[in-house]
């Protein structure tokens, strides 16, 4: 006899969203189809420990069957099965989740039951014109069939069945080509091979499936035949899952480059295994060489997110920090609270404190090798190191003791990079910051003016060739109680009391050409002063208080640069240089010209600066005139 039943009310809506809103992919209904009869095994197994009623089966396993002709998909089980009364419990009423009262009802709790997250079942809807489900219970001497179009009722009656277990097959909708739905791709071979690879590679028992395959031909001329085999598409065992002693170097590079989709072994990988008040797995991996995209918007970070096995989520952003987004990899973890569709979490703190410890486990990783493996370190750091400095800015600085010791420099001493901590090791007793210069790369660091001073000094400074530096020490600041300073901005730090007070009778003495030359260019810069750093170099251009020069030319790049963010320029003078010296006569003896050799030197520091000039051909106008002028005035 057929029964005719109702969902019940709430059901009605909560299938309606889950069909139309819940689930993000229509393919993972395969995924829950499998997951749930995964459940069904295990409770199976273990009732057949625990209740005398309950007979084992000899093989467990999960039968996939498509049948074209008919536009079906059958997943069988030898499961638990069901019983009408909860076909009725289970199916009918949506809210039930037949799993979870299981598992509260375990005394202990050591079973891995999938089907804890809820009734994923529902999603076959989302493809189904029609389900039908056919269930035996070692309880019930009876078998039945449930089916329904998932509106608003649904029929059971008896049927014929010898096996324990369930059968459920759906049956699919027709394609759509208004909307883009094109079911009939879930019945080939290949679609659901991929499906099951995809999210349900590591359930524990074999999935199973009749396939197609091809004879080999003895010759050319020979046509191929094919037959068909019942293949285990699944993997079962997780690569992460099996002790690190059974698994190989080669294992770990070859399931990075199939899963990650790279053609180079990783460069780092991290295998670590929690357990505790919280318990998970974590595969980590880092590449050698960013992806294309990487410092584009379209990169997206995360890490793959399994919960026993099944994945969850392709690409979890919560699990790796932005400064380590490099990291690829997965993590598989027992203690999620997932909601009904497995796809959202229903609390994230869980998933918080993983990616807390994942942060730590990834930052004690490349300290060790920064320490022990300086060159393999060099090679990441050179890969991703803009990164990390991006980490120090980001946030206001909220990350910047996290990160500080990962970043290195190369120096105006060596070539190789040292870290901020040794840099400290080797700096002189007496020198009181870490000094900084900033250049498109060493050579033109070294060239510039200010170089003299600590040259002579025999300090040491940090090389900035990166635009990022420069924001990353605004935040930065200090390290360990030394504060940071720009070679630029250090003279008082590199001249000596003697040589200070040289420069302060020097600029007493020519007080009035350099107010001569300020007047000149009070357009372009706040002040005109002697140095006391310059030795060789007859002028230089620097910052004052606040934004320095460098930062003013990055700000500048950006298209939507702010307005009025201007540097505060001053022309710096060299008093032993023949230069000043020309100076000097030019003003005694005409200081109307005063202008046009101020104009010039204010050229000449811009291009040791590496600006561009603003006026090219003015410039070369004026340098013509004076050298006529002044052969003119030789010869007279």
């Amino acid at each position: 006899m057929v029964k005719t039943k109702e969902f019940q009310t709430e059901s009605k809506k909560l299938l309606d969203l889950m069909v139309n809103a819940i689930y993000t992919h229509k393919e993972i209904f395969l995924r829950e189809l499998i997951s749930n009869a995964s459940d069904a095994i295990d409770k199976r197994h273990h009732l057949a420990l625990t209740d005398d009623n309950v007979e084992g089966a000899e093989e467990y396993g999960i039968f996939i069957e498509r049948d074209e002709d008919k536009r079906s998909i059958t997943v069988k089980d030898n499961g638990i099965g069901m019983t009408e009364n909860e076909l009725v419990s289970e199916l009918g009423t949506i809210a039930e989740s037949g799993s979870k009262a299981f598992f509260e009802k375990l005394e202990k709790k050591d079973l891995d039951i999938i089907g804890q997250f809820g009734v994923g079942f529902y999603s076959a809807f989302m493809v189904a014109r029609e389900v039908v489900v056919r269930t035996r219970s070692p309880y019930s001497e009876k078998a039945f069939e449930w089916k329904s179009d998932g509106k608003a009722t649904y029929t059971i009656a008896e049927t014929k069945k010898e096996d324990i277990g369930t059968d459920i097959t759906i049956h699919l909708r027709e394609d759509d080509e208004e909307n883009e739905e094109n079911y009939s791709e879930y019945l080939q071979e290949r679609i659901i091979r991929d499906l099951v690879k995809k999210y349900s590679d590591y359930i524990r028992h074999p999935i199973r499936m009749e396939v197609e395959k091809e004879e080999e031909k003895k010759d050319d001329k020979e046509e191929a035949k094919t037959y068909t085999k019942v293949e285990t598409l699944n993997s079962m065992v997780p690569i992460w899952k099996r002790p690190k002693t059974e698994i190989d170097k080669e294992e770990l590079a070859d399931f990075y480059k199939r899963e990650f989709h790279d053609f180079e072994d990783p460069m780092h990988t991290v295998h670590t295994s929690v357990e505790g008040l919280l318990t998970y797995t974590a595969l980590l991996f880092i590449p050698k060489k960013p992806p294309f995209d990487f410092y584009s918007e379209k990169y997206e970070k995360g890490l793959k997110l399994y919960s026993k096995g099944v994945m969850i989520e392709e690409k979890n952003e919560t699990l790796v920090p932005d400064h380590f987004r490099f990291v690829k990899g997965l993590v598989d973890s027992a203690d999620l609270s997932l909601n009904i569709s497995r796809e959202m979490l229903q609390h994230d703190r869980q998933l918080k404190r993983i990616a807390s410890h994942i942060e730590k486990k990834i930052k004690s990783e490349l300290a060790k090798m920064q320490k022990n493996d300086r060159e393999k370190y060099v090679e990441f750091f050179e890969a991703y190191g803009a990164i990390l400095k991006y980490g120090i800015y980001d946030k206001f600085g909220a990350e910047k003791d996290k990160l500080k010791d990962l970043v290195m420099f190369k120096t105006t001493k060596s070539d190789d990079y040292i870290t901020l901590a040794e840099y400290l090791e080797r700096k002189p007793d007496e020198q009181k910051a870490i000094y900084y210069a900033t250049g498109k790369d060493k050579e033109s660091i070294l060239s510039q003016p200010q170089m003299d001073a600590l040259k002579e000094k025999g300090y040491e400074a940090l090389l900035f060739t990166e635009e990022i530096d420069e924001f990353m020490v605004q935040i930065l600041a200090e390290y360990e109680g030394v504060p940071f300073k720009s070679l630029k901005q250090a003279e008082s730090d590199l001249v000596d009391e003697e040589r200070k007070k040289d420069i302060e009778n020097k600029e007493k003495d020519h007080g009035k050409l350099l107010k001569a030359i300020k007047k000149a260019l009070a357009d372009k810069v706040e002040d005109v002063r002697l140095s006391g750093r310059l030795q060789e170099a007859p002028v230089c251009l620097v910052a004052g208080e606040g934004l320095s020069l460098e930062m003013e030319r990055i700000l500048e790049k950006l298209p939507d640069k702010p307005e009025g963010v201007k540097a505060k320029r001053i022309l710096e003078l060299n008093p032993d240089h023949e230069l000043f010296t020309a100076l000097q006569k030019v003003h005694a003896k005409d200081k109307k010209k005063v202008a046009d050799y101020a104009s010039l030197l204010y050229n000449q520091a811009l291009l040791i600066e590496g600006y561009s000039i603003e006026d090219p051909k003015a410039f070369s106008d004026l340098m013509v005139r004076l050298m006529v002028e002044a052969s003119k005035e030789e010869a007279g």
